[in-house]
């Protein structure tokens, strides 16, 4: 695994010196060696439970990860391979920060692009002072920016992505959310798609936990977890709703002044809906951060991960719930023209938009 590792870390580096400048190469050289610092890490599962050095409480939630990872593999047709049968502990929060970057005017991401991963619509540093700098050098430049911590990255099958210690100790129902969504990323994805990959990624784990909590959990865990992705659900409704109202601001024929003043009012009026909304959760505020200083880069972020969702529960529903032929229409629908599939899917979203606007009364 180590001699693959540097192969391939020295394949890129030499790839990104012969077409990038200075900037690029410092970027991937902290990304390259980021990630193999991960893998050198890692262990497999039954070492980190057979050491003594093992706390107890992850010798616990490392044997219920591996009931997940089975699960994954064998009731919902995620692939089996060395993913997520390692683990690491790699000493802080989060394994990268994602720096998601929009223009002022505008509620679109910029995009960057990668050799193996194509166009994505962030940029993931493994050092937070890494990612604050370069979204300080973003908002120099005069673009919104929003900085997040993310808790695990896919490699695509390149490499055996570990667990690890960011997101070990989650309850059980989000640890397998997190794993099905990971692995779901080597089921089907499309480079410079990023809107695409992460919307059916996160269709993968709603339906993978819901399947998981029905076999292996527990009622009171399903209450928790479905009172959470209720009020998770009004958050996206929330922030997409507000993202609409900004996006037909911005295509409006006036100065930009007046774009700026529009601007600062819906973003205020965001957040006190979302103040409305938190006082009927009663006061969760897992949300918080989001609304401390909202700004275009930030829904950019959230649209990146949900705008395509209800197409593709959509044709879940159409696959009769069949995963294996949910994963083939999703690949079908990956290996069209870009400006066919965002057809195909905004034909397949209109009647679950219809009926969830119809319940939100919104």
């Amino acid at each position: 695994m180590t001699a693959r590792l540097l192969a391939l870390a020295a394949a890129a580096l030499a790839l990104v010196a012969s077409v990038s400048g200075c900037t690029t190469l410092s970027y991937y050289t902290q990304a390259i060696g980021g990630h193999l610092d991960v893998m050198r890490r890692a262990e497999p599962v039954g070492d980190a439970l057979a050491s003594g050095a093992t706390p107890a409480p992850t010798r616990a939630k490392l044997e219920r990860a591996m009931a997940i990872r089975d699960y994954a593999s064998g009731e919902l047709g995620l692939p089996d391979n060395g993913s997520y049968r390692r683990y690491a502990d790699i000493g802080r929060p989060y394994v990268v920060w994602n720096v998601f970057a929009a223009p002022e005017l505008e509620v679109r991401a910029e995009e960057s692009c990668f050799p193996v991963a194509g166009c994505v619509t962030y940029r993931g540093y493994y050092g937070r002072e890494d990612a604050e700098r370069a979204a300080a050098d973003l908002r120099a430049r005069g673009f919104d920016v929003f900085v997040g911590g993310v808790p695990a990255y896919s490699t695509l099958g390149w490499f055996d992505d570990p667990l690890l210690n960011t997101f070990i100790d989650y309850p059980d129902p989000e640890l397998a959310r997190l794993v099905f969504h990971e692995l779901a990323h080597q089921v089907v994805y499309v480079k410079g798609d990023t809107t695409f990959n992460e919307s059916f990624a996160v269709a993968v784990e709603e339906e993978g936990v819901r399947r998981w909590l029905a076999a292996r959990g527990t009622p009171e865990e399903a209450t928790r977890y479905e009172r959470r992705q209720a009020m998770r659900d009004q958050f996206v409704e929330l922030v997409t709703r507000y993202r609409a109202k900004l996006a037909k601001l911005y295509a409006e024929p006036v100065p930009e002044a007046d774009k700026r003043a529009g601007k600062a009012r819906i973003f205020a009026q965001m957040k006190a809906d979302y103040a409305a909304l938190k006082a009927e959760w009663g006061g969760f505020a897992g949300y918080d951060p989001y609304f401390a200083d909202p700004n275009n880069a930030f829904l950019a972020s959230i649209a990146t991960y949900n705008e395509l969702v209800p197409a593709f529960r959509a044709l879940l529903a159409k696959e009769g719930g069949d995963l294996p032929r949910f994963y083939a229409a999703a690949r079908s629908l990956a290996d069209l023209p870009a400006a066919e599939r965002d057809a195909r899917l905004a034909a397949l979203a209109q009647p679950e938009v219809a009926a969830s606007a119809g319940s939100t009364g919104r």
